[in-house]
């Protein structure tokens, strides 16, 4: 049994990462100053973890948490090109600045390895298909700029101290627990929210722009693989399910999920987006050993599944307007 440390353990993803965790056996650690954490993402295995609010720009402070663990999934971040847009200094203090302050609480406590949350954003407006790690990085965002950086921190911490680190590119992420009501909610649970409750979803675009979506359970998967893996460290690898899929694709499938024939909005493209994506998970799969575990649309089921049995937290006119960010 070991002893994991999971930051932005009261997220999305990594409330999901620490469920399985603690399902396994292992002893947890949640890291989360709860700026968009929620305590009900924890609700199920509250009594079987130790939680630290803390906030990674402070770095004294999280220190005590990475005390004696064997491993950091490091999931903590604002995770919003948008976001990144409208204020990048915030973004740069958090993903970067806090992303440092990470690496050098795990070298000074020793830790095994750190396995960071990357973004295929870092791919930017490389059109080449399908994205291999090898290829080169033209970040289009302040977010996907911040996200190069961490991993450039990763790399320079494994060369100069020796800390095994892992960099996980993630795909589109979807799942049970994506809020949908955030200001700056992703493109699944905004449409899913919005199609459920009748309305018309806007999709920013003509629509043909595509993305490897990735059900959670993958990303799950694959943070536990990189941390247990024996090779890997000083590495990075695109984690997806090696697909594409478009946004017309998304809401004709949800309207088969739902049985409605609702159509969607078109607008005009957002500054910052990128036009397509699909991963190359070869080097995942030879490495880590990863293989995704749920595919697209089994995942949209399993999402519209969660989304109708949730206890809605907002009404239809609390939410967020259902826009297509990806």
């Amino acid at each position: 049994m070991a002893t994991y440390l999971v930051t932005g353990g009261a997220g999305f993803i990594g409330s999901n990462i620490a469920t399985e965790l603690v399902e396994r056996g292992e002893t947890v650690r949640v890291l989360d100053n709860m700026a968009t954490g929620r305590r009900e993402n924890l609700a199920a295995i509250e009594d079987r973890i130790e939680f630290f609010e803390r906030d990674i720009r402070d770095l004294e402070a999280i220190r005590p948490a990475f005390k004696g663990a064997d491993f950091v999934l490091h999931q903590a971040a604002l995770p919003s090109v948008p976001r990144s847009v409208k204020d990048p200094v915030t973004s740069n203090e958090v993903n970067v600045g806090g992303t440092l302050n990470v690496l050098i609480a795990a070298r000074d406590a020793e830790v095994k390895r750190v396995v960071f949350a990357s973004s295929s954003s870092v791919y930017g407006r490389n059109r080449e298909l399908p994205k291999r790690e090898s290829m080169l990085q033209q970040p289009i965002s302040p977010y996907a700029g911040s996200k190069l950086a961490g991993e450039s921190y990763l790399a320079a911490f494994h060369a100069v101290y020796g800390l095994e680190t892992v960099a996980l590119r993630y795909f589109n992420v979807f799942g049970p627990r994506q809020d949908p009501a955030s200001q700056y909610a992703a493109v699944i649970p905004l449409f899913i929210t919005a199609m459920m409750e009748g309305r018309q979803p806007t999709i920013f675009g003509d629509g043909e722009q595509s993305r490897d979506f990735s059900y959670i359970a993958n990303v799950v998967h694959a943070n536990i693989l990189a941390a247990n893996a024996e090779g890997g460290a000083g590495e990075v690898f695109n984690i997806a399910c090696g697909r594409q899929a478009s946004l017309n694709d998304l809401v004709r499938d949800l309207n088969e999920i739902l049985g409605t024939e609702i159509q969607p909005i078109y607008a005009e493209a957002r500054v910052g987006d990128v036009k397509d994506s699909l991963a190359d998970i070869s080097r995942a799969r030879e490495t880590l050993g990863y293989e995704p575990v749920v595919h697209f649309r089994e995942g949209l089921e399993r999402a519209v599944e969660w989304y109708s049995a949730a206890e809605p937290a907002h009404s239809a006119q609390d939410l967020a307007p259902a826009t297509s960010r990806g």
